[in-house]
């Protein structure tokens, strides 16, 4: 695309499996890119979007996940090398899944406080949160940790419980829960007081 406004009339208009669009557009080269992905989120909930930036904005990453619909992403373009990687993650975002570059998440967590809600974690639970964060699925998940599926799986739903995460049809947990981890705020249940 050309520019901001042209890229954010095809993504409303086009029937895409899925959107890769550079953070920087123009007409300024600012965030175009990334704000006319948001725009067509907020006008298509759920169409997959795969950013690419050259730098770590924290900001780009919170406004991507806000909606917690999953079927995002968000990568560094120079860690974005290896093609096998790259298409996996074009994959998981299409599927709705969520996929966030390790570099990007670090800078995030960076600026946690000391009263981390997140403090009730184990540091397994923090490994399989991270994880989750990077897009990983539960199989991803338990080769990367050496555990098996159903360890994951246990360590997911303890997670969602020290979260105040329960089940819904409306929500996604997973993405709630890698929200609450780069927010360094626990996502609140609205059925819970």
């Amino acid at each position: 695309m050309a520019s901001g406004p042209e890229l954010e009339r095809a993504l409303r208009e086009e029937e895409l499996d899925v959107a890769v669009v550079d953070v920087r557009l123009p007409p300024t080269f600012t965030d175009e890119g990334l704000q006319a992905a948001l725009a067509a989120r907020r006008e298509r909930p759920g169409l997959p979007v795969l950013v690419l930036s050259q730098h770590v904005e924290q900001l780009y990453a919170r406004e991507l996940l806000a909606d917690g619909s999953g079927a995002v992403g968000y990568l560094l373009k120079d860690r974005v090398l290896n093609a096998d990687q790259f298409i996996d993650a074009v994959r998981r975002v299409a599927a709705g899944g969520t996929v966030m570059d390790p570099e990007v998440i670090a800078k995030l967590l960076g600026g946690r406080r000391r009263d981390d809600p997140l403090a009730a974690l184990t540091p397994r639970e923090r490994d399989v949160l991270a994880l989750m964060a990077e897009g990983a699925s539960n199989a991803a998940i338990a080769g990367r940790l050496c555990v098996s599926e159903s360890a994951v799986g246990k360590h997911s739903a303890s997670i969602f419980g020290k979260l105040g995460i329960g089940a819904s049809d409306d929500t996604n947990r997973r993405v709630l829960a890698v929200l609450a981890y780069l927010d360094g705020t626990a996502a609140r249940d609205p059925d819970r007081p």
